[in-house]
């Protein structure tokens, strides 16, 4: 039990003294296999294998003791996998990456955006100017929004040309994915910016819904395996349909004939953050 703790043992296999003696006069001989459940994936890997050698054991056994080989019907399994067919992790990761970074920038920006104003002691200067409340938010969120892109561009040259992850689907309908994400993001990081009054405020706050968003995005944890009620909560995360987009855009080549219902959902989300960040925000000091 130790050994597992620490994590430095992985598999282990215990063996019963009088396991000899029970195969001798023919019974059936118990064994132990301890595996490490907390990289599940590897887990699996490692009882595969032992099971394995059971089995060719088990047939040696046979063909000492009863002096014949035992021979029976098999079937023959010729796996193939697709869209990674070598199974690479990076193929898996790189793309949430991707999508993560975008999240990252955009929140940080967008949140500090209005708290600079007052910061500066701008913000008096913009009160009595005839500038819109949309007009002031949307010049806050063009230059953010370009930025991003031009973040996403970047990663996704590395993802294709270092990583060697290939993209198969449509760069246009990536964009356009983008730029629906981009509006929950941004709407968010407004929201941040005007109910903060310090920079370090926002900044701990878009930590506060960065952590949300990407444990509930299906990156780390598959859905389907988390309780009914988080896996409800996890509807309101715009991260998780950008996930399947581009996942679904860089590996399967997929596009808006089959992605359609998680670019409504992107669609549906950004609007209603979005307009509800401006809704909220005035241009006054309060």
């Amino acid at each position: 039990e130790e050994l597992f703790l620490t994590g430095r043992t992985d598999i282990g296999i215990r063996i019963p003294p009088d396991l000899s003696s029970l195969i001798r006069r023919g019974e059936t001989a118990p064994l132990q296999i301890l595996a490490d459940g907390s990289m599940s994936n590897m887990a699996a890997v490692r009882i595969s294998y032992a099971m394995t050698v059971i089995d060719r054991l088990n047939r040696e056994l046979i063909q000492e003791l009863h002096g014949r080989d035992l021979r029976y019907g098999k079937i023959d399994a010729r796996i193939r996998t697709w869209f990674n067919p070598n199974l690479d992790s990076q193929h898996f990761f790189v793309p949430g990456i991707v999508a993560f970074v975008i999240m990252l920038i955009s929140l940080l920006l967008t949140s500090i955006a209005i708290i600079r104003e007052r910061e500066a002691g701008t913000m008096e200067q913009l009160i009595v100017t005839p500038l819109k409340s949309v007009e002031f938010i949307i010049s806050k969120t063009i230059p953010y929004s370009i930025i991003s892109i031009g973040q996403m561009i970047f990663v996704m040259l590395f993802a294709v040309y270092w990583f060697q992850v290939p993209l198969a689907g449509s760069l246009l309908a990536l964009f356009f994915a983008t730029c629906l994400f981009l509006l929950s993001t941004l709407g968010t990081g407004l929201f941040i910016s005007t109910v903060s009054r310090t920079r370090q405020q926002a900044m701990m706050t878009t930590f506060f819904f960065i952590l949300p968003f990407f444990m509930l995005s299906g990156f780390v944890f598959p859905i389907a395996n988390m309780p009914a009620f988080v896996q409800g909560l996890t509807y309101l995360n715009p991260l998780r349909y950008f996930l399947v987009i581009i996942r679904g855009i860089f590996l399967k080549g997929v596009g808006l004939h089959v992605l359609w219902p998680e670019y409504v959902a992107l669609a549906v989300l950004g609007v209603l953050v979005f307009a509800g960040s401006v809704g909220r925000f005035r241009k006054h000091l309060d």
